[in-house]
């Protein structure tokens, strides 16, 4: 599975970028919001999410600027009735924050104005995301922890899930940690996290 693909941007539209690593083209799908990122650069690194086309097996490549905008399109993927379209829909037509701030304020409105989002659609991702953002699962732990060793931190939370913990209390139990321990090292994170899981 490719995670990211780091190299020369060959083709750029607003809907598709193709990057060149060791002789070899990426084509992925894109947003607006990771088009505008990438329109004045000739290199980038481009995280990668592969979806495989369950009716023909087919597979799509979606590439995103930064794991933030990934983790969002991820998440918003996973609400029943949204697909890739829709998600890279809903991140072409406003930034991850605004999204954010969309569902924690319950702007049904706001999500409901998307090209392709009716009410109900706009409803039912309140009520699936609103918790799940409210506890950062749409974060990738290296975006909330800034302050702090973001290696050490991405370590840590990735041996917790390893050890079956849920993310959103990996990422509760580590902040708490490590707003008091902002210079632990990955073993300090983990057998702290250990003692509030």
């Amino acid at each position: 599975m490719t995670d990211y693909v780091r190299g020369k941007v060959t083709e750029l539209t607003p809907t598709r970028v193709v990057v060149e690593t060791g002789g070899i083209g990426y084509a992925m799908e894109i947003s607006l919001q990771t088009y505008s990122a990438l329109e004045h650069k000739d290199e980038a690194t481009v995280y990668v999410h592969s979806q495989v086309n369950p009716r023909d097996g087919s597979q799509v490549d979606y590439g995103f600027a930064g794991k933030d905008e990934r983790a969002l399109f991820q998440l918003i993927t996973g609400v029943s009735g949204m697909g890739a379209a829709s998600a890279r829909l809903v991140l072409s037509s406003m930034s991850g924050d605004e999204f954010r701030k969309a569902v924690l304020s319950e702007d049904t409105g706001r999500i409901n104005a998307i090209k392709g989002i009716g009410p109900k659609t706009a409803q039912r991702l309140i009520l699936e995301l609103k918790d799940k953002i409210a506890k950062g699962d749409d974060v990738p732990s290296g975006e909330i922890f800034k302050v702090v060793d973001n290696q050490a931190v991405e370590e840590a939370t990735q041996a917790l899930v390893m050890l079956g913990f849920a993310k959103s209390a990996i990422t509760k139990a580590i902040r708490k940690f490590t707003a008091e321990h902002p210079d632990a090292k990955v073993e300090q994170i983990i057998k702290a996290a250990l003692q509030l899981l």
